[in-house]
């Protein structure tokens, strides 16, 4: 089921989601048997570039992590993603109902649509075991550029709102994932002020 929803929406993303919408999976099966299980590409594959092939920028030497470094860093990545995603279901939701969308009290469609619309970054992921700067860009801009079109598809299948409306409320909800990942941000400087940052292999 799990790998039926990812290819599908990469395939085709419509009658996908209306599989999904169908389905109507709870938050828990969502979050542990989807997201839990796809969120481990990014720091899989990140894990294995920093501790064995290393990154290079121009014609500078390799930079490598320790793997206690790597390890806890790409943790903290993973447990970051495990929060974050369903965090914007829980936006998602809020906002349909001003978009005179579904709500509920368990946000099952607005987690659903945050996770599966969230899905060609997952994938974009293992770009990651391509350690080069500009390819892994390259792959995330395609990932969130794919993603996007996912949310704004998934909008009036998922969370019942007229496609007039769908593309605000596709802007809305692009707007609380940037203020997420800039939040993200400020706490990863955080963590790394507190004994948590990259220590490199000279």
């Amino acid at each position: 089921m799990i790998l039926k929803h990812a290819l599908g929406l990469i395939t085709h993303p419509d009658e996908e989601w209306k599989s999904i919408e169908r389905e109507h999976s709870t938050p828990i099966t969502v979050i542990f048997t989807y997201i839990a299980l796809l969120a481990t590409i990014g720091p899989v594959c990140a894990y294995y570039s920093l501790t064995t092939i290393g990154w290079t920028v121009g014609n500078a030497d390799a930079v490598m992590l320790t793997t206690n470094s790597a390890l806890t860093l790409c943790l903290i990545n993973y447990a970051t993603v495990l929060v974050g995603i369903p965090l914007m279901g829980w936006i998602i939701d809020s906002l349909a109902e001003i978009y005179g969308g579904k709500h509920e009290n368990n946000a099952a469609s607005g987690i659903a649509l945050a996770a599966y619309a969230t899905t060609p970054i997952f994938f974009a992921g293992f770009g990651l075991l391509y350690p080069e700067p500009w390819v892994n860009l390259f792959i995330g801009v395609a990932g969130m550029a794919y993603a996007s079109y996912l949310y704004i598809q998934g909008i009036p299948i998922i969370m019942h709102i007229e496609k007039d409306r769908a593309v605000f409320f596709g802007g809305a909800i692009l707007t609380a994932a940037l203020v997420l990942i800039v939040t993200a941000l400020a706490g990863s400087v955080l963590i790394w002020s507190v004994g948590f940052g990259p220590e490199y292999i000279s």
